[in-house]
């Protein structure tokens, strides 16, 4: 028990109630399966569906930039109708997307249902964010996004081994399974989100006489949230964007390694979150945030470098080299998102909290419709092979914005000596 009390404080414990370990199962459950299906988007689209990897790559580009543009709606609608009505819409809507993605054989389908998916994931984490500042007291909101998180990564891990085994270029029908099921458990996180409507609802602003209600002119004008979209892009950018845009491709492409290899990968990963996490949030706690994302950009160099250095060993080498680096890129995981999310609420008054986490997730759809864009020129200019290096670059140029953000914060904002354990 001393040791659950160490890693689980028996105050936060306290506040892990019903609504929230709901918002934790439908986290969960909706990153499985996209932990099984996003993985494989370019390679689907190129070695199943015979798509060019220019033309697979721009549209996930275009899918971003789409998403992009339509996350301050959503950001909009959380703020005015509240996160518990919007999070089982965008879930809806994903799953039915997800479902006609099987049957994607020519150029404009593929451009139509990828936009039908992007629109309804440009919700983001937001509704689940802003849920749960008004489940959780302050003291603990960042203890509670970066178990969040875990549930994310563990669900993305998990799904990943799933398709590691399910997935075979030889057997385009696993797609298909991959896909369908991914449909079926995120409408299936979508009804848990829909019994936490009670907790959900919209919060207005309290206007005194001759004041101006705000919008995203307030939201836009904050320039701690603007440095922070900024700093978090070009971390991004050296991460999960270029994880998402390239990774299955460069090694399946680059180093002749089996797809499979990569659910392999992330199991290390996935076992690095899951007893990782906690001891991470403890060692974080009461520490400075800009500083802990500032390092998440080293230990994803390094990830990086050792990707790209994996070309120069034999097979066996390199499959080991990436699973131990793994665990590097997983403990940077561990402190992003609970610091990140924690930065951002801290910042956002209650009313807006929907527009600034809108503005926040920016980063990822910014992020998102570049590192595609990056990976694409990469190959076109047939200097692949270099793709790994450059993103680790853009990771360390990460870490130095997130220095500077530092300056633009209170101690308080930073999570310096804020919380921490006594």
């Amino acid at each position: 028990m001393h040791v659950v009390d160490r890693l689980i404080p028996a105050e936060f414990r306290s506040e892990v109630r019903g609504p929230l370990r709901r918002i934790y199962a439908a986290t969960i459950i909706n990153c499985f399966g996209n932990g099984m299906a996003f993985s494989v988007f370019v390679v689907y689209l190129h070695n199943i569906r015979g798509f060019s990897v220019t033309f697979a790559t721009l549209l996930l580009g275009i899918s971003a930039i789409v998403g992009l543009c339509i996350s301050p709606l959503w950001g909009t609608l959380i703020d005015h109708v509240g996160p518990g009505v919007v999070g089982p819409v965008s879930y809806l809507m994903s799953a039915v997307g997800l479902a006609l993605w099987t049957g994607v054989h020519a150029k404009v389908a593929a451009i139509v249902v990828a936009l039908i998916i992007t629109v309804s994931e440009g919700a983001g984490w937001g509704p689940g964010m802003v849920m749960m500042t008004r489940l959780v007291s302050e003291e603990h909101r960042q203890r509670a996004y970066g178990v969040n998180f875990m549930m994310v990564n563990l669900g993305i891990g998990a799904g990943l081994l799933v398709s590691a085994s399910i997935a075979s270029i030889q057997h385009p029908a696993s797609f298909t399974v991959l896909y369908l099921f991914d449909a079926a458990v995120t409408l299936l996180a979508g009804l848990i989100f829909f019994t936490l409507i009670p907790h959900g609802k919209p919060v207005h602003q309290a206007l005194e006489e001759g004041e101006v209600r705000e919008g995203w002119r307030t939201v836009l004008g904050d320039r701690r949230l603007f440095l922070y979209v900024g700093a978090s892009i070009v971390l991004i950018l050296g991460g999960y964007g270029s994880v998402d845009a390239g990774l299955s491709l460069f090694v399946v492409n680059n180093l002749h390694l089996s797809i499979h290899i990569i659910g392999i990968t992330f199991f290390f990963n996935t076992v690095t979150i899951v007893f990782g996490q906690l001891w991470v949030l403890n060692k974080m706690q009461g520490k400075s945030r800009t500083k802990a994302m500032a390092l998440v950009g080293v230990l994803w160099f390094v990830f990086w470098a050792v990707l790209g250095g994996s070309l120069a060993v034999p097979a066996v080498v390199a499959v080991v080299a990436l699973c131990a680096t793994q665990i590097l890129f997983a403990i940077g995981e561990t402190m992003l998102q609970p610091a990140g999310s924690a930065i951002v609420n801290e910042i956002a008054p209650e009313h807006l909290r929907g527009r600034y986490n809108s503005a926040a997730g920016a980063a990822w759809g910014i992020s998102g419709t570049v590192a595609p864009a990056i990976a694409g020129i990469y190959y076109a200019l047939h200097v692949g092979n270099w793709w790994p290096i450059g993103t680790g670059i853009l990771a360390l140029i990460g870490s130095v914005l997130m220095l500077l953000l530092r300056k633009q914060l209170t101690p308080e904002q930073d999570g310096v000596g804020f919380g921490a354990p006594a």
